[in-house]
């Protein structure tokens, strides 16, 4: 038989009313963490995706990479932002994309700052049919 003090009663209520919040804005917090995870590995692949497109452009490589960039998955066009940079005698693309991510998950995201990300992918340019005449 399990005895218990008058006192006693209703603590484990009270307990959880005062850890509940807490323990909801960690789960918050992993959960805006997890969202700009996600931004990250987004803008790596918008890198790659705009790199490649401008490595087999036979135009303009810059507009090339933004139309890969914007291609590449669920980014917000309108916060992307990207630098395409010829090296090494034309032989390579480099391609830096920045992202501004935006924390907005309810609660925790006005408390955090929006996350400026970064993602650069150099590629090797191919030839095209003009260079295989030179």
């Amino acid at each position: 038989m399990i005895v218990t003090r008058r006192g006693d009663r209703g603590q484990t209520t009270v307990e959880l009313a005062l850890l509940l919040p807490l323990v909801a804005v960690l789960i918050l917090l992993v959960l805006q963490f997890g969202l700009v995870l996600r931004d990250q590995l987004m803008v790596v692949h918008a890198a790659r995706e705009a790199a490649r497109a401008a490595a087999v452009a036979e135009g303009d490589p810059a507009a090339a990479a933004r139309s890969g960039a914007e291609r590449s998955g669920s980014l917000d066009p309108a916060r992307l932002e990207l630098t395409t940079t010829p090296t090494e005698r034309d032989e390579r693309i480099s391609v830096v994309v920045r992202y501004r991510s935006s924390t907005d998950v309810p609660l925790v995201g006005p408390l955090l700052p929006d996350v400026d990300l970064e993602g650069t992918m150099v590629m090797m340019r191919e030839s095209t049919t003009q260079d295989r005449v030179k």
